[in-house]
């Protein structure tokens, strides 16, 4: 059996100011530094074997604060990199509402049919998904993936048997951790979008971003 978590980067500027990511270099905020530092101390005790991350300095810096915790040294998999925003990137929300009001409409609503103007879609993380998920569910122990927001939704929808219309239907905050205990049979979710660890005032933003 392999215990598989996911875990979302911590804050970075970009998260609190409502701006599309996207394959950005944006570094953490200090309260993004802080979460990582106490997703670390609470994944200490969990005996990690195996820890990937994106290649994004966001999810570097996460996974290298949970390296400390956990004496478990962090690979780069360039399939957990984030959705590529395209033509959204390092735009606000109210700016893509503004320039592209049918396709973010689509996106809030039906988000397996977009793929983003100069971007990808939902189909595309997926078969990045699917290679991971090939790759760490042949490991046992207990593996951790540290990635993003829409890379860490479509692989709960894969290993939950959804399809990508169920984006939405699933929240994931930032620093949050989710399991699955995956046997050659069944994927079963343990916990979803723990943030307990977190401090008060670092509570999750009140929206899903």
């Amino acid at each position: 059996m392999i215990r598989l978590l996911l875990v979302r980067h911590g804050e970075t500027e970009w998260n609190s100011d409502v701006i599309y990511r996207g394959r950005a270099e944006v570094a953490l905020s200090k309260t993004g530094r802080r979460q990582a530092e106490l997703l670390g101390a609470r994944l200490a005790t969990e005996q990690v074997t195996a820890l990937y991350c994106s290649p994004l300095v966001r999810a570097q810096e996460t996974a290298e604060a949970i390296g400390r915790h956990t004496g478990c040294e962090a690979q780069v998999l360039p399939d957990l990199n984030d959705l590529d925003c395209g033509e959204w990137q390092g735009l606000s929300d109210p700016e893509v509402k503004a320039k592209y009001p049918e396709e973010r409409r689509l996106w809030l609503s039906a988000p397996h049919l977009v793929t983003l103007p100069g971007g990808e879609s939902l189909a595309d993380v997926s078969a990045r998904v699917s290679r991971v998920l090939e790759l760490v569910l042949r490991q046992e122990g207990v593996v951790v993936l540290v990635s993003h927001r829409v890379v860490h939704k479509v692989a709960i929808c894969s290993l939950l048997g959804l399809d990508n219309s169920h984006f939405w239907d699933i929240r994931l905050d930032l620093a949050g951790i989710t399991e699955f205990e995956c046997t050659a049979r069944r994927r079963v979710l343990v916990r979803h979008n723990e943030t307990s660890h977190l401090a008060v005032k670092e509570a999750p933003l009140p929206v899903d971003f």
